[in-house]
């Protein structure tokens, strides 16, 4: 600056004082330069603090699915979101409006004057995904006063409208990516800056159709649900892994690490539950076959039930080498200090609380682990649901068996023994209660049960929305979600009702929003247990 000022005082004899002023004011924004930044330079940023976002909502949406518990077995996991006086749940909400927010709009805009296309649809798509994820997990949310720099309080909108607009969105980012005129992601740069499908515009308009299967399949509890719809977008979505969007991380500092890797030390405290061994050890009432009893490869356990190959690759052993789980509401206290070695280690293959280098990994905690946002397994698991339910029972067993067997090549990348995995695998296959051949063997609760499995420790909005959907098998006759219980008695708060949504941010919302808070109703003690609109039926 100092440099600046000496120059307009050393030409102020061949220019007025005006021209000096007009040299230093380059900007007519005093907070950054006018001119936009490369579209290249935003997108490594927004995915990565989207997929930090969900990650770290993810450690208490978990809590709700019973994806794991809290070790010590401490009540408020279950219910945090009666909490509005914390931000701790709430990262997602800065992510789509901050992280995200503005730089993404920035982006698209840049994309669009630079002629890089392939990033406009891009950022579309990204702005529909971060909607989808923020209102299945918060209910209404702001979208339409969204990103206006002349407001100061913000109304939301109700779910039934953002589910409209990320509609509208996927088609534009299909409509971007389709476009034959603009650069190349060689040459726009896409190719380098995009984390997730290295700039494979085709994988991007998988992804945008996997999304519009999701978006549209929340609505099976509405008379206007079209499952064929689903099935066709499913269809012209991920046609394999090697469609799998996931993110990548280096590793190497903590600010360029994987969220759930012991470098950044999140999950420390966290344990996989009984619900989520059960369903993985034969002891789940659905996912159970009497006559593999003994079956499983190991001497040391051939008085029990075949393993599902995926338990080594996905859950955390107990030192003594077998896999428990534990309960949300006791935690590790079921075993006295004397049991030690009965207590599941932690999910870098620690005992205790903290880690270092996994070894053997388990399943994608660690620190350049890349991180799942939308698999093919994920999306057979809802083909199948979706025909089932509209009774096309072929079609339904054909995407069962297409997810289950996607999952177990997914996990069998993590698998420590391979060769184990691949003969429990072919026992596996071999039953019709767990693997069905013909329609009448599959049941609506294996869907969904699998789909878990395939879901389990990334897919938290999804699997939380799916037992929303199906209201936690409360009075259920058949429950789908077998061997499913909510904690009982619920936090004093929740009024007997389990949680639906996550309350707004506090440090944005409750601090400075009130006035669209109260017309929520986002004051009141058991508001986080409000239904959301996608899972009401009408």
């Amino acid at each position: 600056m100092k440099k600046i000022l000496y120059t307009c005082l050393m030409i102020a004899g061949t220019l007025t004082f005006s021209g000096c002023d007009d040299y230093i004011d380059v900007n007519t924004n005093p907070n950054g330069p006018d001119a936009l930044l490369q579209p290249d330079l935003f997108l490594p940023q927004i995915q990565s603090e989207l997929a930090v976002a969900i990650q770290w909502d993810g450690r208490f949406t978990g809590f709700y699915t019973q994806n794991w518990a809290y070790s010590s077995g401490e009540s408020y996991s279950l219910n945090l979101h009666s909490n509005p006086l914390s931000d701790s749940y709430a990262q997602l909400w800065r992510a789509v409006y901050w992280s995200m927010g503005y730089n993404l709009s920035d982006m698209i805009e840049s994309g669009m004057i630079n002629e890089k296309y392939d990033f406009v649809g891009v950022g579309y798509i990204l702005r529909a995904y971060g909607w989808q994820m923020l209102t299945d997990y918060h209910g209404p949310v702001i979208v339409s006063e969204a990103f206006n720099s002349d407001q100061r309080v913000f109304n939301y909108d109700d779910q039934e409208e953002v589910y409209a607009e990320i509609q509208r969105l996927l088609a534009l980012g299909i409509e971007n990516l389709e476009r034959t005129d603009g650069l190349s992601p060689q040459d726009s740069g896409l190719s380098q800056a995009d984390l997730i499908y290295n700039g494979d515009r085709d994988k991007w308009k998988k992804f945008a159709y996997g999304l519009l299967a999701i978006n549209a399949h929340r609505l099976t509890n509405k008379s206007s649900y079209n499952a064929d719809e689903v099935i066709g977008y499913v269809d012209m979505a991920l046609s394999g892994n090697q469609d799998d969007a996931s993110i990548s991380f280096d590793g190497t500092v903590s600010s360029n690490t994987n969220f759930f890797g012991p470098r950044r030390g999140n999950i420390g405290r966290y344990r996989q539950t009984k619900f989520m061994i059960g369903l993985l050890d034969g002891t789940n009432p659905e996912l159970t076959d009497p006559s593999l009893i003994g079956a499983d490869p190991l001497v040391e356990n051939s008085e029990e039930h075949l393993k599902d190959p995926r338990i080594t690759a996905m859950m955390a052993p107990s030192p003594d080498g077998k896999y428990r789980g534990i309960s949300p509401v006791v935690g590790i206290n079921e075993w006295s200090a004397a049991e030690s070695d009965l207590v599941p280690k932690n999910f870098w293959n620690e005992e205790g609380y903290s880690g270092e280098t996994p070894s053997p990994q388990i399943y994608f905690f660690n620190n350049d682990a890349r991180f799942p946002l939308m698999t093919y397994a994920q999306l057979q698991f809802i083909k199948a649901e979706a025909a089932f339910i509209s009774n096309k029972n072929d079609v339904a067993l054909t995407a069962y068996q297409a997810g289950v067997n996607a999952h177990m090549d997914f996990a069998k990348q993590y698998a420590p023994d391979p060769a184990l995995f691949e003969e429990r695998k072919a026992t596996y296959l071999t039953s019709e209660e767990l693997y069905p051949v013909t329609t009448a063997e599959l049941t609506l609760s294996k869907i969904m049960l699998q789909k878990y499995i395939a879901t389990w420790g990334w897919a938290f909005f999804e699997t939380w929305s799916d037992m929303r959907r199906y209201h936690y098998d409360i009075d259920a006759a058949d429950p789908v979600y077998k061997g499913f219980e909510l904690p009982d008695p619920l936090y004093l708060t929740n009024n007997d009702k389990p949680a639906y949504r996550a309350r707004p941010r506090y440090n944005s919302e409750y601090m400075w929003n009130k006035d669209a808070l109260e017309v929520l109703g986002a004051f009141e003690e058991d508001y986080h247990t409000y239904e959301t609109w996608f899972s009401k039926p009408e």
